[in-house]
């Protein structure tokens, strides 16, 4: 028998490969669909490529490919039988063949036991070889096959790149004892039990001791008696009091030495009298007398807490499973696979994706996106209970481990993978803001529609923005694209104006005499007044008036010069304070179901009305820069001192701070300290500034008489500050022109057109019609000239209808700020409003709408 395998084997043998380092093994997730070993069908992985393949989609891959060999991997899940231990981990009949399988089944709720099973196919004929087969395979084989069960998750490659790994359950937390002292922790007046100290906490969860940390962990001070404790005790695990949400906690492991998660954490923190959803963190992850209000807060709100939500299941109704703070990501494409355009160009042509996908369909984005949108709407993995399930389960009184069971959800983790790539937010676990998100996304469709159609059409609209100089009162009338309308939230416009200056004198009284503040009031800010403030006059910062041929005042009013099939509006609650810590305003917008923005609608130059002269800033050259372009060098660049010295107090390193404000055109503390988030990882970071020069031999010299060619020349100091920065020449020329020669919107611009090539001078000088990160309402070029305001306006790519929508979807948003907290999203379907969050998907009983964050409007068909 051994020889006939080896026989057989033998035509296959050049096509089979051993895993080397680098190399990704897909073995818990199909390239085309959700389908894993624990499918119906199981999973076939390629002995060549190591990619994984459902029973649907196997046949493709051979038929592509010619790849013969393919291991089938099958894990078979079922219950325990009645008696057994409860709690117990599931336990594996077969522990050498998946030995670092990720388990797809959230196991905490029941018993399960399971049984993984191996063999190898050969395709066409479905030959099948059993494994383990060691003495019957040549070794080759049996290496390769060893090596791919024994294969470590390939995402976990991507996410030591990123910048801080993967946070892993610890050892302790299933079988944690919690003493029953009685102790129960107060909502407020929290200090360490060994001194005085009333910060940086920390809550042991065996015994329920608050004692202060020491220098681990987050970096916060201390006297290091939780430390101590746990060298007395041994007890293992402690929580970060201010850190605790009804999303979960810090918490700390000292045994690991290493922050851990704890599954259990609610149910630990219970023990004590803590409940999670009564928690409420403040607003930069620490209060100076550590109080936590028990009131109904947002997370309760806005996740429905207390209702007995039905559950749905079938097509369109499948949630996503949260990858570690990925619900950004979950809610924004749960909102635009509810779009029919996006179901057309990737569901509609799924076969034609797949068909002409790639090799690595893992890294085309196109294939990715029709898997997700295939996930998401065939109903295949939203399938409801059977009917002796659901008895079985009612008569547990069980509801929890069945909706698990049952609500499981698809985990996006090749999708993420891929369109987080080289990000360095997104690719990372952190919380991330998804307006970002949906804007990032909306590049990539951009990018690989490229021939096809293209969904993001519907967001695309243009806006035309109105510059007056104040002294002349002539004007200018520009064009650009846009994909959402950022609305301001006008603080002095709430309607419990007066309730909140009384809750700010109490709160104010209370810290001053070291009590608990009083319960927090949120603001109720009418939508029009948010509207009105979008529509107001706003100053021009170094506002050039060409009339006068020197800098003025100058204001801007944007209008909409043409209407989008889907209005995407944002609520601007996200802000920075003082410390840099984006933070969230607490307020209530009361947004309206229809909307109508017809009155909005861009009018044109108006009869009387006089244009700005078509001239562009002189170009003026410091002499500094001018000696140094002769000399071929820069010496003694001019930097704003104050900035370097804010982001210095952060903990940056000096030379990296005059770095980055060097490079972002002394434009504040803010560009900088985005520079310094984009570049902190790359090797010459930290070393002084070395200031080159780009000035090219061919460019016409600053100091002889301005020629023609120069009259749409952006100024040589904005592109020797880009250049330095390492983009190309050419693209920095072209995102210069693109936005008036404003270096912020230049360096945004370049940021959303990283594919664009250089293109003659005469198409360089008209319009750019690609996607445009900055906001409709606070876009502060004072000529951001993006599209001829000539241009016909029936182009495919604007879809100009009627200004009136209905609400069909919002994404809200629980938390603090952008870095912390949790998405949900509320869809209508059939006349319907439902739930999505995470993996759960139910029906909506009392939707928040005036505490969402994004909100998704159709055009009114009856327009």
């Amino acid at each position: 028998m051994a020889t006939d395998l080896g026989e057989l084997l033998v035509p296959y043998m050049p096509t089979i490969r051993v895993p080397r380092t680098g190399d990704r093994v897909f073995k818990s997730e199909c390239a085309f669909s959700y389908d894993s070993p624990e499918s119906e069908g199981g999973l076939y992985v390629c002995l060549n490529s190591f990619l994984g393949f459902g029973r649907e989609h196997v046949e493709r891959h051979y038929r592509k490919t010619g790849q013969s060999v393919y291991m089938h991997l099958k894990r078979h899940v079922k219950e325990k039988a009645t008696g057994a231990a409860g709690g117990a981990i599931p336990r594996r009949r077969n522990g050498k063949v998946f030995l670092d399988l990720e388990l797809n089944r959230d196991f905490n709720g029941g018993d399960y036991e399971y049984e993984d099973e191996a063999k190898l196919v050969i395709f066409p004929d479905h030959f099948e070889i059993p494994l383990p087969n060691i003495e019957e395979l040549p070794a080759l084989v049996t290496i390769a096959c060893d090596a791919i069960l024994n294969a470590p998750s390939p995402y976990k490659k991507q996410e030591s790149d990123s910048w801080e790994e993967e946070i892993q359950v610890s050892k302790h937390a299933r079988s944690l004892t919690q003493q029953e002292n009685g102790v129960r922790i107060p909502p407020s007046g929290w200090k360490c039990a060994k001194c005085e100290m009333r910060e940086n906490l920390w809550l042991n969860l065996t015994d329920g001791s608050v004692l202060c940390g020491k220098w681990f962990f987050d970096g916060s001070g201390g006297n290091g008696h939780a430390l101590e404790h746990y060298k007395k005790t041994n007890f293992p695990l402690a929580v970060k009091l201010d850190t605790v949400t009804p999303d979960g906690a810090d918490v700390y492991s000292f045994d690991e030495e290493e922050a851990v998660l704890d599954p259990h954490i609610s149910e630990h923190l219970l023990h004590f009298g803590i409940d999670m959803l009564q928690m409420q963190r403040t607003e930069n992850g620490h209060h100076t007398d550590n109080h936590v209000q028990p009131r109904v807060s947002d997370w309760e709100v806005i996740q429905e807490a207390g209702l007995k939500l039905k559950p749905v299941y079938g097509s369109g109704y499948t949630g996503i499973k949260n990858l570690a703070n990925s619900c950004y990501l979950s809610t924004t494409m749960q909102v635009l696979f509810s779009i029919p355009e996006f179901q057309r160009a990737y569901v509609g042509n799924l076969q034609r994706i797949f068909d002409y996908s790639p090799l690595d369909p893992t890294q085309d984005f196109n294939t990715q996106m029709a898997k997700l949108g295939h996930g998401l709407l065939s109903g295949q993995y939203s399938k409801p209970p059977m009917k002796s399930e659901l008895i079985e389960q009612v008569m547990k009184e069980d509801y929890k481990v069945f909706d698990l069971q049952q609500q499981r959800g698809i985990s996006p983790k090749m999708f993420k993978a891929l369109v987080s790539k080289g990000h360095p937010e997104f690719s990372s676990n952190r919380q991330q803001d998804a307006h970002e998100f949906l804007l990032h996304l909306i590049n990539l469709v951009e990018r690989n529609s490229s021939g096809s159609e293209n969904p993001s059409d519907v967001f695309r609209f243009l806006v035309e923005e109105r510059v007056q100089c104040c002294q002349t009162q002539k004007v200018r009338y520009t064009q650009r694209v846009d994909y959402l309308m950022q609305l301001p939230v006008p603080l002095e416009a709430a309607s419990n104006r007066e309730e909140l200056i009384a809750y700010e004198s109490k709160r104010k009284e209370a810290e001053e005499n070291m009590r608990p503040p009083p319960e927090p009031v949120r603001a109720r800010i009418p939508f029009t007044a948010c509207l009105q403030a979008f529509t107001e006059p706003e100053n021009v910062p170094d506002f050039w008036s060409s009339a006068l041929q020197a800098k003025s005042a100058g204001v801007k009013t944007s209008r909409f010069a043409s209407f989008p099939e889907y209005m995407i509006v944002q609520i601007k609650k996200f802000t920075f304070g003082v410390d840099w810590v984006p933070k969230k305003l607490d307020v209530s917008v009361d947004v309206p179901d229809f909307l109508d923005l017809n009155r909005l609608r861009a009018t044109g130059l108006q009869a009387g009305e006089e244009e700005l002269p078509d001239l562009t800033p002189p170009i003026v050259i410091p002499e500094d820069t001018r000696d140094s372009t002769t000399n071929n060098s820069l010496e003694s660049p001019e930097i704003d001192e104050s900035s370097v010295m804010q982001l210095a107090e952060m903990g940056f390193p000096l030379e990296a701070c005059r770095k980055a404000v060097y490079y972002t055109g002394n434009m504040g503390a803010e560009m900088a300290f985005n520079w310094i988030i984009a570049h902190m990882e790359e090797p010459d970071f930290a070393e002084p500034l070395a200031v080159p020069t780009y000035m090219e031999p061919d460019l016409p010299s600053p100091s002889l008489p301005t020629t023609s060619a120069l009259d749409n020349q952006p100024p040589e100091e904005s592109i020797s500050i880009l250049t330095s920065m390492g983009f190309p020449r050419h693209h920095t020329i072209q995102a210069l022109k693109a936005t008036n020669n404003n270096l912020e919107r230049a360096l945004d611009w370049i940021f959303t057109h990283p594919d664009c090539e250089e293109e003659s001078e005469a198409m360089s000088d008209t319009a750019d019609t690609e996607p445009n990160d900055n906001s409709f309402s606070n876009a502060n070029a004072h000529s951001d000239s993006s599209l001829s305001p000539d241009q016909d306006l029936s182009s495919p790519r604007v879809r100009d209808g009627p200004g009136r929508y209905e609400l069909f979807a919002f994404i809200s948003h629980m938390g603090a700020s952008t870095m912390s907290g949790h998405y949900v999203c509320h869809i209508k379907k059939e006349g319907r409003w439902l739930i999505y969050n995470d993996h759960k998907v139910c029906l909506s009983e009392r939707p928040p709408k005036d505490l969402g964050y994004m909100y998704f409007y159709r055009r009114l068909s009856s327009c």
